[in-house]
């Protein structure tokens, strides 16, 4: 019974090479898998070194996501609709609007007039004027529309005229902000970062924001990073824009021979490879291919063209794994210079040792209970 039970461990040896557990696929199936210009849905294979990494900095542009289309050119000072108005009218005699002295000599008058709100007309009742059309006019244009409706009425009259509120020259700000509601906006502080600093700002890392402007049933998008970084991204805001701060948390992912197998957030600011690992727990020594640290990566095809791929894109981009040596000193250099992109997929195959210290365990059990059976036999029989 002996001779069949090790011809079974032979067969199951030579099958276990293939079917023994894995977390991802070894330095040597990478190889084998990476494809050339024809089929669709492969992936290059880049060996990462300080040169390659500079062309890939060099190439990689600028996000294109803008609000400068956005900008507001409206003045936010016009009178609209609702708003109450402070008005105040001078004249020389003082007839209508002031009084006379003590002594019965004429002296310059004037009165503030109750607050007057704009009617849905887009007019302001004021005596002696009637209904005066101010809806769209700044202050000072108002005054002057008030005056040449005194004139005939009023001797020389003067008037000033100022917007005490106007609910509707406001916007709304949504999402991830201490204070969100209701901004007004204001000559001089009517950009989206005054508006942003007034809702009490984010706690996020500005890197993990996206600042939406919705307006007139279009939406504009940037990162909140490029808009305090490029001055035309603050721009001026127009009445009624909704301004939405959504959270955009940029991770990679970690498996295989590492200290850490998750999903990680980037946090603030750019990460290296180099960080990023350590963030990950590092590579298992024990277990780990130092020679085959992978990034997997849908790249973009300018940055696959700068590094002369011929690789298929697909929809998110072109498929390639970047190879990097940590067992070479320069390698360490190399993945402190190497940015890593939210999506990224890093990945530490396991060294060749560590797989044949698995098939060796594999096969000891194996053997053990082959050894089990045999003994159990002997037994059964004497």
């Amino acid at each position: 019974m002996t001779r069949p039970l090790f011809t079974l461990l032979i067969l199951v040896a030579l099958a276990g090479c293939s079917t023994l557990p894995a977390d991802g696929p070894t330095a040597r199936a990478l190889d084998a898998g990476a494809t050339g210009a024809e089929p669709a849905g492969g992936y290059a294979v880049v060996d990462l070194d300080y040169a390659t990494v500079e062309r890939i900095r060099a190439a990689t542009p600028v996000d294109n996501a803008s609000l400068a289309a956005a900008g507001g050119t409206a003045p936010s000072d016009v009178i609209a609709i609702g708003d109450t108005l402070s008005i105040a009218v001078f004249e020389p005699g003082g007839a209508l609007f002031g009084g006379r002295s003590a002594g019965g000599a004429s002296a310059t008058g004037g009165a503030s007039l109750p607050p007057v709100v704009v009617d849905r007309n887009g007019a302001a009742g004021v005596p002696f004027a009637g209904a005066v059309p101010v809806a769209g006019l700044t202050g000072p244009q108002a005054a002057e529309a008030v005056r040449r409706a005194l004139i005939g009425k009023v001797g020389a009259p003067q008037v000033v005229v100022s917007i005490a509120a106007s609910p509707s020259n406001a916007v709304t700000v949504l999402g991830e902000v201490r204070n969100p509601g209701r901004a007004p906006l204001a000559v001089g502080a009517d950009r989206i970062l005054d508006v942003i600093a007034a809702a009490g700002g984010t706690a996020r890392p500005v890197e993990d924001i996206e600042v939406a402007v919705q307006r007139d049933g279009r939406t504009f998008s940037a990162p909140l990073s490029t808009v305090t970084s490029t001055f035309g991204e603050n721009i001026r805001l127009a009445r009624g824009d909704q301004v939405n701060l959504r959270f955009r948390p940029r991770r990679y992912a970690a498996f295989g021979a590492l200290g850490t197998v998750s999903q990680i957030d980037m946090g603030a600011g750019p990460l290296t490879l180099g960080a990023a690992l350590s963030r990950a727990g590092g590579l298992d020594t024990n277990s780990a291919d130092a020679r085959s640290v992978l990034v997997f990566r849908f790249e973009r095809p300018e940055v696959a063209a700068a590094l002369g791929l011929v690789q298929p894109a697909t929809v998110r981009g072109v498929p390639v794994v970047y190879r990097l040596n940590l067992a070479d000193p320069a390698g360490v250099f190399t993945a402190g210079n190497f940015p890593v992109q939210p999506d990224d997929m890093l990945y530490a195959p396991r060294s060749g040792a560590a797989e044949a210290r698995k098939f060796f365990d594999f096969i000891q059990s194996i053997t053990r209970v082959i050894y089990d059976v045999s003994v159990t036999s002997a037994v059964s029989v004497n």
